[in-house]
C-alpha cells in the first residue's frame, strides 16, 4: 500500500484518554490548558474528580491497552473510596500540569510536583509526599563503592547540561576533586540509557534519580544503586490555591492506615518487584527438558498417573492446546509456544507485576473484551484461545496495509506485548520521520524505542503516550528467537513419536 495510504488508515485510529473505570474518553492533542473548560470551586465531592497528569514510566502509562503507573492507581482509590468517577488530562511538561492546576481545569495534579518555593508559589501541595535522592549506579560486584571518597579516581559518566553533572560537580568539589567527569553531549540519550550502558558494562558508573534507578532495577539483577550522592528531593500531588478543603481531605486520607497499605503495595509492584523476562536463548537444555505438570486430586495429592512426563518432540505440557488453536490465530503452532515460553516460562499459575495472568499472560480487562473472567486465565486452554484470538484481530486489522506475513507477526507480537495503540504510534512516528511505517526491524522497532523520550511520546501523531520500547523490542526479538529454536526442534522430532 502506497505511504499516503498507510498515514490515512493509521489516522482513523482514534486518540484515547484513559480513565479510572478503563473506559477511554476522547482526546484532542492541541487541548491545552486555554481550551480546557474552568472547574467551579466547590467544597464538597464533584460526581468526576478532573485529573492533571504526565505521561511517565512510573506515574501514568498504558500497557497491553490498560492505563497503569502509581499514581493513577492511587487517585482511582481515592476516587473510587468518596463515590466519584476519573476523567484524566495529561499534559505534556511539568509547566502545563501545574498551570492546569493554578488555572482550576483539574481538581488535582496526581503527580508528583516538587516541594519548592517556585511551585508553592502557585499550589497547594497535598498527600503523601515521595522522598527520592540522586544515587550511583555501578555494576553489582564484589568491588561495591559504599562511600562517595572511592569515587576519587573513578570515571563516572553523565548527560551534559543535566541535573546529574551539576550534581556531580558539586560533589567533586566536596570532597577536593578527583573525579574523572565524563558529560556526554548527546541530546539523544536518557538517564535510563545511560543505566542500561552499566548494566551491560559499556559504562563503568552513572548517576540517576533513586526512583528511576529503582525502575531501572527491577529489569535487571546486574545494577547496585545503594549509595545516594545527592540530598533529599520531595515532591507530592497538588491541588490549586481555591481547592484547599480537597486539599486537606487528600492529606487524612494519605494518612490512614489502610491507604498508607495499599501504597505501600503499589509502590512495591511498580518500584520492587522483578519484571526482566526470560532470556531466551536458554530455550530447550534450560527449559523444553524441565517442563512437568503436576495433577492433583481434590485431597491434594499428586496423581502421578496423570503427571506429565515430556515424551521425544514434546515442547511443553500444553503442545496440543497450541496445535488447537494456532488454526484460529492463523499461525504454526509453534509461534504460540514461544509466546506461552516467553511470556510464563509455561507456568499457568503465572502473575506479572502489572497484572497479567496464566500462560499467555493476558491482562483481566482484555480476557474481558472476549467474554472472559479473571479466574478464566488460571486455566490453560482458555488462556490459549484468547491468546489465539487477540493475535488473529491484530493479524486482520494490519493485513490492510501490511502484505508480508512474516512482517505482520512481529508487528502483532509488539502488539501483544506493548498494546496495539503503542505500535500504532510507532508507525505513525517512523512515517514521520523518514523510516518505513510497513518494516519492523530497523523501522518501526526504532520508532517504539523514541516512545521512551518525551518529545516523541507528546508528539502530535501520538495518542498513548510513554512505551518502555526496550521491552518491546526484545520482546519481539526474544520470541522470534524461541519460534525458531521451537520449529526446528518439531521438526525435527515430527514423526518420531
Amino acid at each position: 500500500m502506497k505511504t499516503r495510504q498507510i498515514l490515512i488508515v493509521l489516522l482513523l485510529i482514534m486518540a484515547v484518554l484513559p480513565s479510572c473505570s478503563k473506559k477511554n474518553d476522547g482526546k484532542d492533542k492541541n487541548d491545552r490548558t486555554s481550551s480546557l473548560p474552568t472547574i467551579e470551586v466547590k467544597h464538597e465531592f464533584p460526581d468526576t474528580l478532573v485529573v492533571g497528569t504526565i505521561y511517565s514510566p512510573a506515574s501514568f502509562f498504558t500497557l497491553k491497552g490498560d492505563t497503569l503507573g502509581y499514581d493513577y492507581e492511587r487517585i482511582c482509590r481515592f476516587a473510587r473510596e468518596n463515590k466519584m468517577k476519573v476523567k484524566f488530562h495529561v499534559a505534556s511538561s511539568m509547566k502545563e500540569l501545574v498551570s492546569f492546576v493554578e488555572n482550576n481545569k483539574v481538581h488535582v495534579a496526581a503527580y508528583e510536583i516538587p516541594l519548592t518555593t517556585e511551585y508553592k508559589q502557585h499550589v497547594i501541595h497535598c498527600g503523601a509526599p515521595n522522598v527520592t535522592y540522586q544515587v550511583l549506579v555501578q555494576p553489582v560486584s564484589k568491588d561495591t563503592i559504599t562511600n562517595v571518597i572511592q569515587l576519587i579516581g573513578k570515571d563516572i559518566y553523565v548527560i551534559h547540561g543535566s541535573s546529574y553533572e551539576a550534581r556531580l560537580r558539586n560533589l567533586d568539589s566536596e570532597i577536593g576533586g578527583g573525579i574523572k567527569i565524563h558529560a556526554i553531549d548527546n541530546d539523544s540519550l536518557l538517564s535510563e540509557d545511560l543505566i542500561n550502558m552499566v548494566a551491560t558494562h559499556r559504562l563503568p558508573l552513572t548517576i540517576a534519580d533513586s526512583d528511576i534507578a529503582q525502575i531501572n532495577k527491577t529489569y535487571t539483577d546486574s545494577i547496585n544503586i545503594s549509595l545516594k550522592v545527592g540530598f533529599p528531593q520531595r515532591a507530592s500531588w497538588a491541588v490549586g490555591k481555591d481547592w484547599k478543603w480537597l486539599a486537606d481531605t487528600i492529606n487524612a486520607w494519605s494518612s490512614n492506615n489502610n491507604t498508607i497499605a495499599s501504597a505501600r503495595e503499589i509502590r512495591q509492584r511498580y518500584f520492587e518487584m522483578n519484571k526482566h523476562h526470560l532470556d531466551s536463548m536458554r530455550l530447550i537444555s534450560d527449559s523444553v527438558s524441565s517442563i512437568i505438570e503436576l495433577a492433583k486430586n481434590k485431597d491434594g495429592k499428586v496423581d502421578y498417573s496423570k503427571v506429565y512426563r515430556r515424551g521425544n518432540g514434546d515442547i511443553s505440557a500444553y503442545d496440543q492446546l497450541f496445535k488447537k488453536y494456532a488454526a484460529t490465530a492463523g499461525l504454526e503452532w509453534t509461534v504460540l509456544a514461544a509466546v506461552a515460553y516467553v511470556e510464563s516460562n509455561f507456568n499457568p499459575q503465572a502473575v506479572s507485576w502489572a497484572g497479567a495472568r496464566g500462560l499467555m499472560q493476558i491482562m483481566p480487562k482484555t480476557a474481558a473484551g472476549y467474554g472472559f473472567s479473571e479466574e478464566d486465565l488460571a486455566d490453560p486452554e482458555k488462556s490459549v484461545y484468547i491468546a489465539s484470538l487477540i493475535l488473529s484481530k491484530s493479524d486482520k486489522f494490519l493485513q490492510s496495509y501490511i502484505s508480508s506475513p512474516a512482517e505482520r507477526l512481529r508487528f502483532s507480537l509488539g502488539a501483544y506485548n506493548a498494546g496495539m495503540g503503542h505500535v500504532t504510534d510507532a508507525m505513525k512516528l517512523a512515517q514521520k520521520y523518514g523510516r518505513k511505517p510497513q518494516v519492523w526491524y530497523s523501522n518501526v522497532e526504532e520508532a517504539v524505542l523514541w516512545k521512551m523520550r518525551p518529545e516523541f511520546y507528546n508528539d502530535p501523531v501520538c495518542s498513548y503516550g510513554y512505551c518502555r520500547g526496550t521491552e518491546t523490542v526484545n520482546y519481539v526479538r526474544q520470541v522470534e528467537n524461541a519460534y525458531r529454536v521451537f520449529r526446528q526442534y518439531a521438526a525435527k522430532h515430527q514423526g518420531k513419536k
